[in-house]
């Protein structure tokens, strides 16, 4: 079993959650839901979803976790400038750990500094901001380079999720 960091906050895109949230778990997964602050009452844009943190991203470490989920929507905006979710995104980078992303998840990659060099995938309009960053970025359903796995939107989350689970059955645990 791999234990399965999300990083979330309010207006995240429901299913982007809901469904790789679940996926996780049934493959027999720990997944935990970090936020700014532990205990806080998040809803996904669609208002379809709600989601209560486990734990504050000041409360947790890199090494506790064997992977780290992004879900898109506004989400990812509300959190991109918080130094300690950039770490923790950094430090999973560093230790070569699987970081899925998608929609507008990639713009934390972006903001932690690890897109460069990278071909990555997202929401279409945020492809000028990863060639800025120095990805390359390319417009299919799912893309993997190394650890890192990118997608567009919820029509292409079973491909998404797919991938996702791949890497976490490919990867050792480290802690």
């Amino acid at each position: 079993m791999k234990k399965v960091a999300f990083l979330l906050a309010d207006q995240f895109e429901d299913s982007e959650m809901q469904k790789p949230y679940e996926a996780i778990k049934l493959a027999g997964h720990d997944a935990v839901i970090i936020g700014l602050k532990k205990g806080e009452k998040l809803t996904g844009k669609q208002k379809q979803a709600t989601y209560t943190t486990d734990a504050s991203i000041k409360d947790v470490k890199a090494e506790q976790f064997d992977a780290v989920v992004i879900p898109g929507g506004s989400s990812p905006e509300g959190l991109r400038l918080d130094p300690d979710i950039l770490q923790f995104v950094q430090e999973m980078n560093k230790q070569d750990k699987p970081i899925s992303a998608i929609c507008h998840g990639p713009q934390i990659l972006i903001s932690a500094g690890i897109a460069s060099g990278k071909t990555l995938t997202s929401y279409p309009p945020l492809q000028d901001d990863l060639k800025n960053a120095g990805a390359t970025f390319v417009d299919q359903e799912v893309c993997v380079d190394g650890n890192l796995i990118t997608s567009r939107t919820p029509k292409d989350e079973p491909a998404f999720i797919r991938e996702t689970l791949n890497k976490l059955r490919s990867t050792v645990s480290q802690r």
